[in-house]
């Protein structure tokens, strides 16, 4: 039997093309709807986007005959009709204010949970408030799936621990690769020990696990505190690894390694001062831009609109990086100049779109407040000889609608775990003081 899906208008804000997606059953659009989507229709970003795609396919719709009350779309089988009876408030429950649009999308799915029963009536919402009051009524209500993993994230580490014998480990250091004979993913890290004085670490690729050999060091050096830095390191320099995903909790090194890395990788493209890992990769490898972004996701209230240019309003947002540059060379007056000359190059998520990076290494920070469809504008911006790296703690997300198992960087780790283009690791441990990681911890 047909369901019948009521949208609320951040599904649609959320994805475009949740409009198409329930293919073999019926949408109805509470007029209210229509009055939210018109708000949104000249926001820039892909919000605005948004709203406008599904104006312009309602407006198509328009001229579909109507049957029933409904208009059919024959591609994907689904049924559209807008909402707004004259009697449709009546079953509103008493305590509810008609002047809240979320108590509209409630009076009309309980009206239509009566007109066509036994058919099945549900509120299709990213907001969790309007949730929680649909199922306080009796209304049956739950989030988009479309976009979510069933998976914890946490579970998914970027490294496995292998136990192995003593033949193996003196293999693995004479040849510097042993053959597999676990199933692994590709660029999956492997701990592996035999007894508590034998073991060795590495990376499976391509049906061997092989031995790390990339570093930071030269004009300035990075040393790794424990075996997850260690293979953050090796996936942020290896130069067949487009996509890097890092996770942790705050202090753990995530910004600090991606940093170092991108500013070595500009180190290694410079011709006068050295260039070993285009030496490594036959002078084909370095990058000539370190591009920094982030969502502009506040913690706690937000501030509002700031004065300036962009580089003045992007201040607030470039501070930890600043204080990660403080850290590893003691100034920021030299990655400031960098930053004047275009070596390095601040780029606001909404203003990303059109773009084209290539040979550059671009650093997404707080990726785990931006959803999959941000992400997505981001990723498919990457050209040739171009490194992405996603950093975000999943435990830190201010950004309603979307949570652990829906945020971006949580899709992202799950659909690259066995491409051979990504590499994860999450940083377990925290590196900025016993304070910070307690804290992590407890509060």
């Amino acid at each position: 039997m047909r369901k019948i899906f009521v949208l609320d208008t951040s599904v649609m804000l959320y994805d475009k093309t949740s409009i198409h997606t329930f293919t073999g059953n019926d949408i109805v659009l509470p007029l209210v709807i229509l009055e939210e989507l018109d708000k949104f229709k000249e926001r820039s970003g892909l919000i605005g986007e948004a709203a406008r795609y599904v104006n312009r396919f309602l407006d198509g719709m328009r001229s579909k005959e109507i049957v029933d009350g409904w208009r059919l779309d024959d591609k994907t089988d689904i049924r559209y009709t807008f909402e707004l009876a004259p009697d449709m408030y009546q079953s509103l429950p008493e305590g509810l204010d008609i002047g809240y649009n979320d108590n509209h999308i409630i009076a009309c799915a309980i009206y239509l949970k009566d007109k066509y029963e036994p058919q099945e009536v549900k509120v299709i919402t990213k907001d969790i408030n309007l949730r929680v009051k649909c199922d306080a009524v009796g209304v049956e209500a739950e989030d988009y799936f479309k976009d979510h993993i069933d998976q914890d994230i946490n579970q998914i580490k970027g490294y496995v621990k292998i136990d192995s014998t003593k033949e193996r480990v003196d293999e693995f250091y004479k040849n510097g690769k042993i053959e597999v004979e676990e199933e692994l993913n590709e660029n999956l890290f492997v701990i592996s020990k035999s007894g508590p004085q034998k073991s060795f670490l590495g990376v499976h690729k391509s049906g061997e696990i092989k031995k790390l050999v990339h570093k930071i060091d030269g004009l300035f050096n990075v040393e790794p505190r424990n075996s997850e830095q260690r293979f953050a390191i090796e996936a942020l320099l290896d130069p067949e690894i487009p996509l890097v995903t890092l996770t942790g909790l705050a202090g753990s090194g995530k910004t600090f390694l991606a940093l170092m890395a991108g500013l070595w990788g500009l180190k290694a493209g410079n011709t006068e001062m050295g260039n070993p890992i285009s030496e490594a990769m036959g002078g084909s490898f370095g990058y000539d831009r370190l591009i920094i972004t982030r969502t502009f996701q506040p913690v706690g209230r937000d501030l509002g609109y700031l004065p300036g240019s962009m580089d003045d309003k992007m201040q607030p947002w470039l501070m930890p990086i600043f204080d990660n540059v403080r850290h590893a060379f003691k100034d920021v007056s030299y990655f400031k100049m960098m930053m004047e000359q275009g070596d390095v190059e601040v780029a606001p998520i909404p203003y990303i779109r059109g773009r084209t990076f290539n040979n550059a290494f671009v650093i997404v920070d707080e990726a785990q407040n931006a959803t999959i469809h941000e992400l997505k504008t981001i990723v498919t911006r990457m050209g040739q000889g171009s490194k992405i790296v996603l950093l975000g703690d999943i435990d830190q997300i201010d950004t309603p609608y979307i949570d652990r198992q829906s945020n971006g960087l949580s899709i992202v780790i799950d659909r690259f775990q066995k491409s051979k283009l990504g590499a994860h690791v999450n940083l377990s441990k925290g590196q900025r003081s016993g304070l910070a990681t307690i804290a992590s911890e407890i509060l």
